[in-house]
């Protein structure tokens, strides 16, 4: 038989190894979900003996995430704003920076009105699915060239009781859209094409290349998104658009260029700007 405390231990050691680079967050994760367990069971039955069936699911899962495949595909669900989401190896897994789309878009949509919100690539629905949870008298339409991305936006969306504020379309881009939405909000591909197989093997790997590939210069998207904004959008509307380290002032003379005024950048924690957003006349 195998203790809790020493099959952690050993998944730990596994994942340092293989350059994991939170191995103690993560070992804990796939022991819970393999071994059907709570942090709690961990901290205060750490001696527990452990059946062979858990024990062979749980070195199943950290046989996956030796090869680096991100927890959040292995376990299906990521934590994102107030909630849980369903994610796949469909879409792009929702990072914490990507709140700020939620909150930039949220401060331009009153709390008591109607609105219509559109999110192009729409990937998993979080942001989308995060400003309806907090509006609910807006309405959203989620766009995305995937229709397996699609599938588990709808899920989310049912799955948060959502689903009936809010329409699915696949698309690339505007393509066969007509406005006017209060709101416009996305967050596109912006790695430069070069620079993706040279990132973490989590996201050059398993993440989607549609959801990563900004082009040459990562600005591909913003060059199709942004000089659509004015038809899209009501007067007086708003767009929340996250960019990519060292890519805001490009993305915010984009905006300027096709007619958008009161262009700003919104920094994350780390002191990055990582939001651009703004208005049309």
């Amino acid at each position: 038989m195998t203790a809790l405390v020493s099959l952690w231990t050993q998944v730990r050691r596994q994942l340092e190894a293989a350059g994991v680079e939170t191995p103690v967050f993560d070992a804990r994760l796939l022991l819970e979900a393999g071994a059907g367990v709570k942090r709690l069971d961990i901290l205060t039955d750490p001696r527990r003996e452990l059946s062979e069936t858990q024990v062979s699911a749980v070195e199943a899962l950290a046989a996956r995430r030796a090869e680096r495949e991100p927890v959040s595909q292995i376990l299906g669900r990521k934590e994102f704003w107030t909630f849980e989401l369903a994610v796949s190896s469909s879409v792009l897994t929702p990072r914490p920076e990507t709140e700020l789309v939620v909150q930039a878009g949220l401060d331009m949509l009153g709390p008591d009105k109607p609105a219509r919100v559109l999110d192009l690539g729409v990937g998993s629905g979080a942001i989308l699915l995060a400003i309806l949870s907090e509006r609910p008298q807006a309405r959203g339409l989620g766009v995305d060239a995937s229709a397996a991305a699609l599938a588990i936006a709808r899920q989310n969306s049912e799955n948060l009781k959502l689903a009936d504020r809010v329409e699915w379309r696949n698309a690339e881009w505007d393509a066969g859209l007509e406005g006017p939405f209060d709101l416009i909000v996305s967050n596109p591909p912006y790695i430069p094409s070069a620079d993706i197989e040279g990132l973490q093997p989590e996201v050059a790997r398993y993440e989607p290349r549609l959801a990563l590939d900004g082009g040459v210069d990562g600005l591909d998207a913003y060059r199709a998104i942004l000089p659509a904004l004015p038809r899209l959008l009501r007067p007086g509307g708003g767009f929340a658009l996250e960019v990519g380290a060292g890519q805001s002032e490009d993305v915010m003379a984009l905006a300027r260029a096709a007619g958008m005024h009161a262009v700003e950048a919104r920094r994350d924690l780390a002191g990055i700007e990582r939001v651009i957003a703004g208005r049309v006349d």
